[in-house]
């Protein structure tokens, strides 16, 4: 009796890279309106600092940005979280998302 092959459950791996510095990597991004939301524990430690700025989504509510600290390197507000987001945007809450055009690249890896 021939089998069918298994469908794979697992989800592509994706890594925030700034140059040769890879600064988050999951399994478990939230993709959201072109955005990969990486969880808190997939960051490498030391690299992101609090920024002053704030933006306001009119659904996901308030954003906090921070700063990439990378080899002496600053990329100014280069990610954003949602601490309390909205309850429609609670899938996102304390997920960190990175910001296109500043040199930081989010990109699937290959598996």
């Amino acid at each position: 009796m021939q089998h069918a092959p298994e469908e794979s459950n697992r989800r592509p791996m994706v890594a925030a890279w700034y140059g040769d510095t890879c600064i988050a990597r999951s399994d478990a991004t939230v993709y959201l309106e072109g955005n990969h939301y990486f969880p808190p524990d997939s960051l490498r430690q030391g690299l992101l600092a609090d920024s002053w700025l704030r933006t306001l989504c009119f659904w996901k509510g308030i954003a906090r940005y921070h700063h990439a600290e990378i080899d002496g390197t600053r990329v100014a507000n280069a990610a954003w979280s949602y601490p309390r987001p909205s309850p429609l945007a609670r899938r996102i809450r304390g997920m960190v998302a990175f910001e296109q055009g500043t040199g930081i690249t989010v990109r699937e890896e290959p598996g």
